[in-house]
């Protein structure tokens, strides 16, 4: 598993919660188990503990997020750093049950799983992969939905960087409002050419009498 895939981890913690609805879908054990995924002992090991424990560190890696997005480098790196401090990782050397063609183990960087509590482990695997990739493609390519009012966390994967929405949902929305708003626009400006153009034949034809 290779750690870009650990990035993941912050965005889907992160996107639990709507802050422009006021909607927190994070409200159960249930819940914070299935942010990992099957099979994982830290899921196992989720208390109703973790609930609010899993609230916290996702308000402080939304605060990333936001740092990334209002362009402020050093905000968000230091707010990542913190988290980093705060929940080390033990990375390991891992070939699990895969193997290649030859019958040898496919070696990968792997993250263990063994802290105190689950939602240790989740936000040491979180913070980890959202330092790797931004390390490794800059903070720009953390960012927040630009769809109202959407603000959903999203991982730019793009080769321009273009990225600007967490969803082609999103995208199509926010595509058709500026259609709307530009045909909106469109239709003031004729009316009010309109009536400028009758406004002058009225004046013209005064003039002539």
């Amino acid at each position: 598993m290779e750690l870009a895939y650990y990035s993941d981890y912050a965005v889907r913690l992160v996107n639990t919660e709507d802050t422009a609805r006021g909607k927190d879908s994070l409200t159960s054990v249930e819940a914070v188990r299935d942010l990992f995924g099957g099979g994982q002992d830290a899921a196992r090991r989720t208390t109703e503990a973790d609930v609010s424990r899993f609230r916290s560190v996702r308000a402080r890696l939304r605060a990333v997020f936001e740092a990334a997005d209002d362009g402020d480098e050093t905000l968000a790196v230091n707010l990542l750093n913190s988290l980093l401090l705060e929940f080390p990782v033990s990375p390991q050397i891992s070939g699990h049950d895969h193997r290649d063609d030859n019958g040898r183990p496919l070696w990968h960087m792997h993250l263990a799983d063994h802290p105190s509590n689950a939602t240790a482990g989740y936000a040491a695997i979180a913070a980890m992969g959202l330092a790797f990739h931004l390390t490794e493609y800059g903070v720009d390519r953390l960012g927040l939905c630009e769809a109202s009012p959407c603000r959903n966390a999203y991982l730019d994967t793009s080769t321009n960087r273009s990225r600007r929405y967490c969803s082609d949902r999103c995208a199509t929305r926010a595509n058709v409002a500026a259609y709307r708003a530009r045909k909106r626009l469109e239709a003031d400006r004729s009316e009010k050419t309109g009536l400028a153009a009758d406004s002058t034949q009225r004046a013209s034809a005064s003039g002539e009498r």
